[in-house]
């Protein structure tokens, strides 16, 4: 699997990346057995950039992907974790209310104080069994973007030129904010190496490509989540009750992702493989980073880690997108 450099680091991902929210028990519960065959899995099929954060199972996903790797060589694998929520014990169980199904007595508690950074990280390298974390993103600063740009990064950047992070950046689901972060105007040998934006560079939503432009400008590593839009586009053809961005579908979005899946089929290919291969296509794009639960989710995504001949992508980028 092809590998892409992040900013100015000396880090490498693959083009392909693990999104280990699923394994966090995202939407329902998992074994700790089908965790681990999953990223097994992933492992075997070439995969060697891994993302995870607190926020996911509330440290399951940490613990469950650490737990994986322990077997592997630290030096084979890239791994990003995030900062900016802390796990703090409530005195009670109670199930989640955040998406994933288990039941724990911590509840997430914002803090994006240079301190709470240091905790943040102190406490997933812990979950995660590992010595280092190789990528620190702030976790959705949206409303706290000035302590992310004074406090957060610039405590990430101290942790880099220290040696104990490789990288430094911010992972959102919104386009302005990560454009003001990637823009600020950070002291000397203050900077952001990468920027994670979830579902804005795909074939339906290319709304980040101002985002990604600026960040082509700027030397700023983009990784690119959630390529099939909330899994409307995971499909050969998109599923009548599809979401897009976590909502149902309107008909318009429906009617779009029916027209890339026929063009897709008549250019030789899935729309799949189209959807995940697609934000590659912009040169600020290191990786393309898709949620997996299981083993065969796996095995689909890395089929799509070949690109397409540049004939099939004339005609798939000749289709509008319903937004950008």
């Amino acid at each position: 699997m092809q590998r892409r450099k992040i900013g100015r680091t000396g880090l490498e991902v693959t083009e392909l990346g693990f999104g280990a929210a699923p394994i966090g028990n995202l939407y329902r519960a998992i074994t700790d057995e089908q965790s681990e065959a999953t990223v097994d899995a992933a492992w075997e099929g070439g995969i060697r950039y891994f993302d995870t954060a607190p926020h996911y199972g509330l440290g399951l996903a940490e613990q469950r992907l650490g737990a994986a790797l322990q077997k592997r060589p630290r030096d084979g694998y890239v791994l990003s974790t995030k900062v900016g929520r802390l796990l703090v014990s409530s005195g009670e169980s109670d199930h989640d209310q955040e998406g994933f199904d288990l039941e724990s007595d911590l509840t997430r508690v914002r803090d994006y104080s240079a301190a709470g950074v240091r905790r943040s990280l102190d406490e997933s390298r812990q979950r995660l069994g590992l010595d280092r974390i190789d990528i620190a993103l702030v976790h959705d600063p949206d409303d706290h973007l000035r302590q992310a740009a004074t406090e957060s990064i610039p405590a990430l950047c101290e942790l880099r030129d220290a040696g104990e992070i490789g990288a430094v950046g911010v992972g959102m689901n919104y386009v302005q904010p990560l454009l003001e972060l990637a823009t600020h105007d950070y002291p000397a040998g203050v900077g952001i190496d990468v920027i994670l934006v979830a579902g804005r560079w795909t074939l339906l939503d290319r709304t980040a490509r101002p985002l990604l432009d600026a960040c082509a400008d700027r030397g700023i590593s983009v990784i690119a989540a959630a390529p099939f839009n909330s899994g409307l586009l995971a499909g050969a053809e998109p599923p009548a009750d599809g979401r897009f961005n976590y909502e149902p579908a309107t008909p318009e979005v429906m009617a779009k992702a029916r027209e890339f899946a026929a063009v897709a089929r008549a250019a030789g290919t899935e729309l799949p493989h189209a959807a995940m291969r697609f934000p590659l296509r912009h040169p600020a794009v290191a990786a393309a980073l898709a949620g997996m639960q299981t083993p065969a989710e796996v095995a689909a995504n890395v089929a799509c880690a070949d690109d397409l001949p540049e004939s099939a992508w004339q005609r798939i980028e000749a289709v509008e997108p319903a937004l950008g």
